[in-house]
């Protein structure tokens, strides 16, 4: 298992000019004053929840969900509100994005109606996209949407993740899911080639830092009370 996780990583680091794309769009948001946000369904909602508000992470950063599509909400539930038609274009419309806003969508499948959505919506608006999904599990999944997430997305980062997800045992995969992995190892790359496209810009980028570091708190006070109005989730004063 570990040789196929390795494999893994090691394919998305061949795809840097993809990282670098992305890394210029998100550049462009932040410089402009907008938003990135993020979006996902299932288990893609970990993604979602390791951009929002997280240490060393963007600052301008909205999670862009409905709660119906998280499993802990209903299991069930959430597996057919992702095939519901109009649900993603609800929350899309919802969230007012507008450019210069970048909406990244994670999906590995990129077929279900939710995310699709979200994607075909956002770039109707003028609004970038960044695909985070696989390109081989998409050609294989079951085509609930006459396109795919990356059909509408402005950069596509393909995580490679195996159809099914599953990645072992090798000749016959039946568990241990990889696209937590390789999704979570492409966001930490793209922040690391913006944090160098930025310095070489000279741009200082507004990033969260622990509050369980000296000065955390302090620091992270002034990028909420600078982003609250656009970002409701970082909610109210305690």
């Amino acid at each position: 298992m570990r040789e196929h996780v390795r494999a893994l990583l090691d394919s998305i680091d061949d795809r840097q000019a993809d990282l670098t794309s992305a890394a210029t769009l998100l550049l462009d948001t932040v410089t402009e004053g907008g938003i990135v946000h993020a979006a996902g369904a299932g288990h893609s909602l970990l993604m979602v929840g390791e951009l929002f508000y997280r240490a060393g992470g963007l600052a301008p950063v909205r999670p862009l969900w409905d709660h119906e599509v998280f499993p802990l909400n209903g299991a069930l539930r959430s597996s057919a509100v992702e095939r519901e038609q109009g649900r993603g274009a609800a929350v899309l419309a919802g969230a007012e994005v507008s450019p210069p806003d970048v909406v990244i969508v994670f999906s590995t499948s990129g077929r279900n109606p939710y995310p699709v959505e979200i994607a075909e919506q956002a770039r109707a608006r003028g609004v970038a996209v960044i695909a985070v999904t696989s390109r081989s599990a998409s050609a294989k999944a079951s085509a609930r949407s006459a396109t795919t997430v990356a059909d509408h997305a402005t950069v596509v980062l393909d995580s490679g993740v195996p159809p099914g997800d599953v990645g072992y045992p090798p000749h016959a995969p039946r568990t241990a899911a990889t696209s937590t992995i390789a999704c979570a190892y492409l966001w930490t790359m793209l922040l690391a080639e913006l944090d160098d496209l930025a310095r070489a810009h000279g741009v200082r980028l507004p990033r969260w830092t622990s509050s369980n570091v000296p000065g955390g708190d302090e620091h992270n006070a002034e990028l909420v009370e600078r982003y609250r109005l656009r970002i409701p989730e970082l909610g109210a004063e305690i």
